[in-house]
């Protein structure tokens, strides 16, 4: 991925995050299923969180998926050599590493996210975002079956009516007339998600 884009819309993944305790706070080795896979059901559902932790040395070993991106493309840049793993059989790949607010993250709690890439959301696409007290937009990156497995694209529109936001936080959504980009190639994305696992990132 270094460099190219790549055509991401609707496409299944899953990941695995070690976690390690730092000085700073809990520090995540992010590991994705994607492009290597599309997280298989029978694999995934066979992974055992603790088993995971134990065998990589680990605090904790959390289980992140299935989940679904809902940008239309991803533009990394990545070393020519990437670190692999294999969990359960499930090959993934190093993406990133993420500075969590706790070992459990609570829902509208941001985590700082060091994964060098750009996301971008075509023209004529919806999106779905959570705006916050301070009017700053989060949009989402990745719709989740972690809560509802059977959460899909066409239930995202009515999630308002499901999320218990915090006071002075809404859910939009919007068809976009021109391109979106959330840019974090050179800079610590911020991510959140809801109490249903959908992730957002901050927007600008």
């Amino acid at each position: 991925m270094t460099g190219q884009p790549m055509d991401v819309f609707g496409k299944r993944y899953g990941e695995v995050l070690l976690v390690r305790m730092t000085d700073s706070g809990p520090r995540a080795t992010v590991y994705n299923t994607f492009p290597l896979n599309d997280c298989p059901p029978d694999l995934w559902d066979a992974l055992d969180a603790d088993a995971i932790a134990r065998d990589n040395g680990a605090a904790a070993a959390l289980l992140n998926g299935p989940r679904y991106w809902l940008m239309s493309s991803i533009t990394k840049s990545a070393p020519a050599q990437q670190t692999s793993k294999a969990f359960g059989g499930l090959e993934m790949i190093e993406q990133a590493t993420v500075a969590l607010s706790s070992n459990n993250p609570a829902p509208y709690l941001e985590n700082l996210v060091d994964r060098r890439a750009a996301f971008t959301f075509d023209a004529g696409r919806p999106v779905f975002e959570l705006v916050d007290p301070d009017d700053r937009r989060w949009v989402m990156q990745t719709y989740s079956q972690v809560v509802d497995r059977e959460l899909s694209l066409e239930d995202l529109p009515g999630l308002d009516s499901r999320l218990q936001l915090p006071v002075g936080w809404r859910y939009e959504t919007r068809t976009l007339s021109e391109p979106l980009t959330v840019d974090t190639a050179d800079r610590t994305a911020h991510v959140l998600q809801d109490e249903l696992t959908n992730s957002y990132s901050l927007l600008g």
